[in-house]
This record gives C-alpha cells, structure tokens and sequence, in this order.
C-alpha cells in the first residue's frame, strides 16, 4: 500500500525539478515526505550541498559555433543518454505503487543509469526485467554476509552491471524529523529482497525514536574496515563501486584497495551534520585519484547548470537522490522520466550557451566557485 495522500497534482506544466518537487509534497503523507527530505541533526550539511551550488559561476566561452551538445556517456561497457542518473533510495511503494518498477522504466525511458537501493521494496529480477537502460545495486554492510552475498549473487545473475557499497553508515545519522514522527516502514511496504527477519526491526514504531535508525543499529556491522573489501570482492565479478567519499586520504585509499569508481557524496546530508558539501569535496577527491579510476558525485543538484558544474570540476556522473522520488511520487514512471529529462534538457542548453559541444569538452575553466 502507498503511503500517499489523494490531493490533486498541480495544474501548471511540471518543467522543472522543483515543479515536480511542489507536485509531490502535495500527495506523499507527512512523514513520508519528512523521511524523503529530511537531513540529519539541524541539516546543516543538507543545506550546505545547496548553496554549495549557488556559489557556482560559470564561464561561457562564445563563438564556439555549437548548434546542440551531445549529453552521452559510457561507464563500465554501458552507453546512457545522458550522466544524470538515479541515485539509490529505499522504499520507492512508499510513494508509488509500482515502486522500483516504475523508477526503472522511467530512468529507462530517459536513457539513465539507475542505482536500485538494496532496500528496494520491488524485487532485483522485477526491477531488471522492468529495465531498459543500466542498473546497479546498492548495498550496505550488514551483520549477514551471507545476505550480501546472496543479493550480489542475485544481481550478477539479473544482468546489473555493479555493485555500489554505500560506506558511510557505521550508524545512522541522528534525523529529528523521522524521530519525532516516530516513522516507520508500514502500509505493506517492504525491503523484499531481504529476509524479513532481518528486517524486522524497521517496522516497529514507537514514539520518539526512528525504527529506520534502531534497524541501521540492529543489522550493519560499524566494524567495517579497507582491508574488509576483498571479501566483497570474492562474492562477485562486477565492478565495485565505493559510496560516500569525502576526502582525498580515503579517494586515494579506494583506488589503493581496488575500487573500480567512487562516488563523492555525504548521503544528502543525512549522516554527519557538519559534513563538507559534496561540491566542496569533489575537486580534492578527483584530484587525488587522477586517472586511476572514475569519480561520480551525488549532493544538492537540482538543476541541469548543477550537473554541468560537478562534470565540469571532474565528476563523470551525477546521481540524484531526491528528485526522481519526487517524479516518482508526482506522476509515476513518466514523472521519473519527466525528472531525469528535464534535467538531462537543462544540461544540454547550458552546454550550449557554455560553448561547450560534449562532456569530453568539460573541464575546470568553465567554472568559478565562491563568486558573487
């Protein structure tokens, strides 16, 4: 069951991100929608990853000549129609029905990569069958190897085309809104590719405390370590991708370890309130690992100029995690696509009127940071 209210949609045309934002705070239900936006603490590093961007000045170069500007790229052998992609988030019935089903037809439908959240409430066959652009899956460190094991094996099989290990949760950040509301997973809506044992605790509310966080306490293991990662890499064939980097010390640590790409992301400001923006962090993580392997970023895009600036600074895509729920609660598959064009549109113009003819032009002169 969808937790969604039955208010009607906007009337106006949905052009933009924020347009589908407004459309979705309408029908999801209060403590969902607090689940979806909400950042840890006093949010500071939420808002931080927002006027990170808003400090951003590009510097168009002209009489380039430039009729249109070619938005694709290629990672890991797989060909998108555009580096804006979606980034893993859990629980997708709970603001649609179709759930991960229907963000993989939209992000299929828009030609973008989609990172399935290992707690997915659509199963990984269901969500790859549903597909037609890449997938990968995401996973955190649980107490279970075996259940690890189980899904990359059930990945591998379905056709994803990595693994992407989320490693910046030894316990759940401390978010205020999902405490006071004392949220919790219900309405028939599950992490199915689990074992419901394991899950179990996610579904308890009690007031005054987030069952996502006593489940976070429950089932991952906070003893995770670099030396940890070969384990994960016996389970599987596919590319491992390292999540939740904000350092060049731990960049350089990736590559050393043997990661194949590595995203720069502080979980949207959900985990250490006081955490460096992604944008801030993104030139140093880049810089540190050079050509060794391929950096994504993920942290406060909510337009195509943002996108522009974090490939311009050296990521090779960028991932969102709040937009597409938005699409996703505002109109379904095509309200993802919606999201993921718009944006992808929104590139395109910028690179454009930047001179700028495809990603491959893209380089550290276009942008000026911490100008009025």
């Amino acid at each position: 069951m969808t937790r969604v209210r039955s208010g009607p949609p906007l009337l106006t045309p949905l052009l933009t991100a924020s347009d589908y934002r407004h459309s979705a705070e309408r029908i999801a239900e209060p403590d969902v929608w607090d689940f979806i936006e909400g950042g840890a603490e006093d949010e500071r590093t939420l808002a931080a990853n927002l006027r990170a961007f808003d400090r951003v000045r590009l510097r168009p170069r002209m009489l380039a000549g430039i009729p249109d500007a070619d938005t694709r790229v290629s990672l890991f052998g797989t060909r998108y129609a555009t580096p804006i992609g979606v980034a893993p988030t859990a629980y997708h019935r709970l603001v649609d029905p179709e759930g991960e089903v229907a963000t993989a037809r939209g992000a299929g439908a828009a030609g973008a990569l989609f990172v399935v959240g290992m707690f997915a409430s659509r199963t990984v066959e269901d969500v790859a069958e549903a597909s037609t652009s890449g997938l990968w899956l995401q996973l955190y460190w649980l107490r279970r190897r075996d259940v690890m094991r189980a899904l990359a094996e059930r990945a591998e099989r379905a056709g994803y085309g990595a693994l992407m290990l989320t490693v910046d949760v030894p316990r759940m950040g401390r978010r205020w809104r999902d405490m006071r509301n004392g949220f919790a997973i219900g309405g028939g809506v599950a992490a199915v590719n689990i074992d419901p044992a394991v899950m179990a605790s996610a579904h308890e509310r009690d007031a005054g405390r987030s069952a996502i966080a006593t489940h976070t306490a429950d089932a991952f293991d906070p003893t995770l370590t670099w030396s940890d990662l070969a384990w994960l890499r016996s389970c599987t064939r596919l590319p491992l991708v390292l999540k939740g980097i904000l350092t060049a010390e731990d960049a350089a640590l990736a590559a050393e370890h043997g990661a194949d790409a590595i995203v720069v992301s502080n979980h949207g400001g959900r985990q250490l309130d006081g955490a460096v923006a992604s944008l801030d962090a993104l030139t140093e993580v880049v810089d540190a690992v050079g050509d060794r392997l391929p950096v994504l970023f993920d942290g406060g895009v909510r337009r195509g100029a943002d996108a522009l600036a974090a490939l311009a600074l050296g990521a090779r895509m960028v991932l969102l995690g709040r937009p597409p729920l938005w699409g996703l609660a505002a109109g379904g598959a095509d309200g993802v696509a919606g999201v993921l064009r718009a944006m992808t549109g929104e590139l395109e113009h910028a690179m454009v009127l930047s001179g700028r003819p495809a990603l491959d032009a893209l380089d550290r002169s276009l942008v000026r940071t911490g100008g009025a």
